[in-house]
């Protein structure tokens, strides 16, 4: 266990997460569209040192490797019967690299699946599945559990129950966004205050954002619609009359960013992101001056972009 417990160090101030995965497996030359969480099993060397790279540029935390660990998005590699393997794997990887010192995260992505009425995806089958996952990942000694680029609320809200059936460590909940003429949406058309209101009703320990499509500005502007909804729920809990003791002792949530380098450009049939560092963190400086204070970075960004946000922000 860490020193300062994963609760507790999130309300002291800037906390700094990884950056992209899938980015740098590509860069070591993984070919894209394979199964990247089966090479915790097959390559782990490789994973345990993208992750002792973000430490060193200065991640307080890293997440495992198991965005796609869940029993649908591994049936489509024909790797159903591996799931307790690799996210047993994926969370071992990332605790030898974070020592005692550093946190991990256990990452829990989407199914992939629509739910019913939509799709042909049972609620209890969904949770049976992140539940198998959620078990594997506390099995390998993580500190807590992100749930990320959620765009269902049904499956975020799935997701956060299956992870507090089988434990009470923290939990980060985050949805992907792309802007519209005059909004930010999921793919499923929730806005930022339904996705906020919804995920602090589920008693998290931080609710952000990642992933998406939106441009550095964007993000930023995000950033600044996800504090005024907290700042309205808080306020609109706070004056609330029909539970003021409640009100009183509810504390304000956290909030995360963890923002792609930009919008990417198709070069030659490939997603380039072009943001640099100096780019990045003038960006993340912005998103944290808002009230962020939980940062890190998705497709596109490395240990590079983490680097330059730590010298900055720290």
């Amino acid at each position: 266990m860490s020193k300062i417990s994963l609760r507790e160090r999130i309300k002291q101030g800037l906390f700094l997460l990884d950056g992209a995965m899938g980015t740098e497996l590509i860069a070591r030359g993984v070919e894209a569209g394979r199964c990247n969480d089966y090479l915790n099993i097959g390559s782990p060397d490789i994973i345990l040192d993208i992750h002792r790279s973000y430490l060193k540029a200065g991640s307080d935390a890293i997440l495992t490797n198991t965005f796609g660990a869940n029993r649908f998005a591994l049936a489509r590699h024909g790797l159903i019967d591996k799931v307790e393997k690799i996210n047993l794997a994926g969370a071992q990887i990332a605790r030898r690299a974070a020592g005692q010192k550093s946190y991990v995260l256990g990452d829990i992505g989407p199914s992939g699946d629509f739910l019913e009425p939509l799709g042909n995806l049972k609620p209890q089958d969904l949770k049976d599945a992140f539940t198998q996952q959620a078990k594997a990942l506390l099995d390998g000694g993580v500190d807590g559990f992100i749930i990320e680029t959620m765009t269902a609320l049904d499956e975020a809200t799935i997701a956060v129950e299956a992870v507090k059936s089988v434990s009470n460590m923290p939990v980060f909940v985050s949805f992907a966004f792309d802007r519209t003429s005059n909004d930010f949406r999921t793919m499923m058309g929730i806005d930022v205050e339904a996705a906020v209101s919804k995920a602090s009703s589920l008693d998290i320990d931080a609710v952000g954002f990642n992933c998406g499509t939106a441009t550095l500005d964007e993000y930023i502007k995000l950033a600044g619609k996800y504090v005024a909804t907290i700042n309205a729920l808080e306020k609109k809990r706070a004056t609330s009359k029909a539970c003021p003791e409640q009100s009183r002792g509810e504390q304000r949530a956290t909030i995360f960013a963890e923002p792609n380098a930009g919008k990417p450009e198709l070069i030659d049939g490939k997603a380039v992101y072009k943001v640099t560092p100096e780019d990045f963190v003038a960006a993340a400086e912005k998103i944290h001056s808002a009230g962020v204070n939980i940062i890190g970075g998705c497709c596109g960004t490395g240990p590079a972009h983490i680097a330059a946000t730590a010298k900055r922000l720290k």
